[in-house]
């Protein structure tokens, strides 16, 4: 692989030859520098031989299946970030996915935005390009106000800690979602290797900001048992 150093190699491992080739060109027309291969015996090849920003991996694959390259991968480069393609409805895929390691997910079929904006989203969570915040918005019925650290619902008013306002500016980023602990600790901790930590402390953050945000014995951020959590707007 030669890479352009100015440009962001992206390693994409997947077997049908249309969405490979359909993916490395969008990626291409982006400003990245991607690299293709059909199986993931060679796609865990490449990514160990060479250094992506990002390894966007299918979970069907031939020879070796992508949750055990993904496991492999994580193992071995614990700070690689990690795409995986799953096919709609599997849930189970993406928890056990992110068990494995995974740090993100897009269902196929998937809109091309989609695609970029999950990998820009994840590269940004890696500190690969800039982060930006909008300095308002709506979290279920509550306004946030970014700057001041307040949010408002009605005649409500509490104050959000930096570290609060953090997590919810990533569920409103990631609405519907599942975010994972690992992606929370990432991104809102600053830990670089989150695999290695075992902590109750993303629970208990979560757990005393439903209490500062429930309305009515109702939160807008769900959770997903063994994967994370969800915010679900339409709850609030």
């Amino acid at each position: 692989m030669t890479q352009d150093s100015d440009k962001l190699a992206i390693l994409v491992v997947e077997d049908e030859e249309a969405i490979r080739r359909g993916l490395c060109d969008v990626l291409t027309y982006h400003g990245y520098e991607p690299t293709g291969t059909d199986n993931g015996e060679d796609g865990l090849r490449e990514a160990l031989t060479n250094r992506f920003a990002l390894v966007i991996l299918d979970l069907m694959l031939p020879v070796m299946s992508g949750l055990d390259v993904c496991e492999k991968l994580r193992a071995t480069l614990p700070e690689q970030a990690i795409l995986l393609l799953t096919a709609r409805g599997s849930e189970e895929d993406i928890v056990t996915g992110f068990e494995k390691g995974a740090d993100d997910y897009v269902t196929k079929p998937f809109a091309i935005s989609e695609l970029v904006a999950r990998v820009s989203a994840l590269l940004r969570r890696s500190g690969k390009t800039p982060r930006t915040e909008q300095a308002c918005f709506a979290f279920g019925p509550w306004s946030v106000d970014a700057s001041a650290l307040r949010a408002s619902c009605g005649d409500r008013s509490v104050d959000l800690s930096p570290r609060e306002l953090a997590i919810v500016s990533m569920f409103v980023r990631e609405e519907s979602r599942i975010v994972s602990r690992r992606m929370l600790l990432q991104e809102v901790w600053g830990f670089a290797n989150p695999e290695k930590i075992e902590t109750r402390t993303v629970d208990m953050q979560i757990a005393k900001l439903r209490k500062k945000i429930d309305s009515d014995g109702s939160s807008p951020i769900e959770t997903v048992r063994g994967a994370g959590y969800r915010y679900a707007a339409k709850l609030g």
